[in-house]
């Protein structure tokens, strides 16, 4: 099994359309075999948010305000790689391209394949 994180930099303004990709996307890779452990965008003015840099003082910093992330899992490459050929063909996918090229939610993002460790 390998997890899929991918940092995102969301678009100022653009929060609500962001929340609308990502659920397009966790269908998608729910229906061709894939684990989503869902998006994680930042929070607004209404979340009670605790402060990032607590944990080793000194040492650690807030992010951007703009990061979001997504994590999901594949139970190896053969099903990433049928998904990747499937989701290209699925209607879904092409809707949500589609809505995303309208109106673009993120201006980056950076992909890792990572292995999880687990006790």
């Amino acid at each position: 099994m390998f997890t899929c994180v991918i940092r995102y930099r969301v678009e100022p303004g653009k929060l609500a359309e962001f929340h609308e990709y990502a659920k397009a996307w966790i269908g998608l890779i729910r229906k061709y075999g894939g684990t989503h452990h869902g998006y994680f965008a930042p929070g607004t003015d209404n979340d009670s948010l605790p402060d990032p840099t607590f944990s080793f003082p000194g040492l650690g910093v807030a992010a951007p305000a703009d990061v979001a992330f997504a994590l999901f899992s594949f139970p190896d490459v053969e099903t990433y790689d049928h998904y990747r050929a499937a989701v290209a063909e699925d209607e879904a996918c092409k809707a949500a391209t589609a809505r995303f090229n309208e109106t673009p939610c993120f201006s980056g993002y950076q992909r890792a394949f990572l292995v999880p460790i687990f006790d």
